[in-house]
């Protein structure tokens, strides 16, 4: 606590370089990684959906996830083609 009270009356922080756009909050690289970070935990939310309430093995889980990947890579892929 005492640093910090220090750290604010000696004005430390005027020497402190601010952070770059492309690492601040409302940035695209940030907006993106949020994204990724959902995806994720929506996956996980179904992959747990998928063994616990339906049912499917571990390994089934993963192969549709990995059957998921695989046609989404190849209509994105086809798309990008045909534009």
């Amino acid at each position: 606590k005492t640093d910090f009270i220090n750290f604010i009356s000696d004005q430390e922080w005027k020497s402190i370089e601010p952070v770059s756009s492309w690492f601040g909050p409302s940035s695209f690289l940030m907006s993106s990684m949020s994204a990724l970070f959902q995806l994720s935990m929506w996956i996980r939310h179904c992959h747990g959906y998928l063994t616990e309430n339906v049912g499917i093995p571990v390994w089934g889980s993963y192969a549709v996830f990995a059957l998921a990947t695989l046609f989404s890579g190849l209509i994105l892929g086809l798309v990008s083609e045909a534009l």
